[in-house]
């Protein structure tokens, strides 16, 4: 499962990082990875002007399931160096002879990850979530189209089996009719949500387990997710008519330079 240690002398892993602006970071010390599909390590400088990092890139939204920082922070710091040409020092080529892309990069994550301790399911889930952005950062248009797909189709099929269930609408065949009990209804809902995902993830090609794992909790979570964006969006509302709106670096200035004022 690979393992983590200090670059500088060998020993073990010391994570030192220097804050940038509050949300970006730098490290203080090099850091460095023993995979245990590869002879040369992965090593991370402690150079600003190579590499930074935002630790877990996790959305505000989800911060309840996968935090910002946590067992997996050496993973999260060693992954954004490997998506960043030039900002790693390790083997040039992964475990096939092909050039260091990020999908392997992905890989090394979850090895990573798995290693720290972190638990299977969430380091599947944050796997899974870095090979979002890796699909979309192809720039392939048919590997975009499968991965919108996928996802725009779980997501609106989850609102008709919602409204199905209330029976406010009939248009979910797996759902049952008016009439039905709400136990089946919860049973075949919770299959659909199993099988639908399942079945779709496999145009993703080789990313299909990251296509059904994040199907699935798309389908499971939806409704969570849903209230809180709702959530999300009346706290913006609300900070923004207290505090001003947040300038490009997105802070609130209004209070201080009010202060200077006075």
């Amino acid at each position: 499962m690979g393992e983590f240690f200090d670059a500088e002398d060998g020993g073990p892993l010391r994570l030192e990082l220097r804050s940038i602006d509050g949300r970006d970071f730098t490290l203080l010390r090099r850091i460095g990875f023993d995979s245990d599909h590869y002879d040369e390590a992965f090593v991370v400088p402690a150079d600003l002007r190579r590499f930074r990092t935002d630790l877990a890139s996790v959305p505000a939204l989800f911060t309840w399931l996968v935090p910002k920082s946590g067992d997996f922070l050496p993973a999260a710091v060693l992954h954004d160096a490997l998506v960043r040409p030039g900002a790693f020092i390790g083997p040039d080529t992964d475990r096939h002879g092909e050039p260091f892309a990020r999908p392997e990069a992905d890989h090394i994550f979850r090895e990573a990850m798995i290693g720290l301790g972190t638990g299977r399911v969430r380091a599947w889930l944050m796997w899974s979530a870095v090979t979002l952005s890796t699909m979309w950062h192809s720039g392939r248009a048919w590997t975009r189209a499968v991965l919108v797909g996928l996802l725009g189709t779980v997501a609106v099929l989850g609102v008709l089996a919602s409204l199905d269930f209330f029976d406010v609408i009939d248009v979910v065949p797996w759902m049952g009719g008016p009439g039905t009990a709400w136990w089946w209804k919860l049973l075949t809902g919770a299959l659909g949500a199993l099988v639908i995902p399942g079945v779709l993830s496999l145009s993703w090609g080789r990313f299909w387990r990251a296509g059904a794992i994040t199907g699935v909790a798309l389908a499971f979570l939806l409704h969570v997710t849903a209230v809180l964006a709702l959530l999300v969006v009346l706290y913006r509302i609300v900070e923004r008519i207290v505090s001003g709106p947040a300038n490009r670096e997105g802070i609130r200035t209004r209070d201080r330079e009010a202060a200077r004022a006075g």
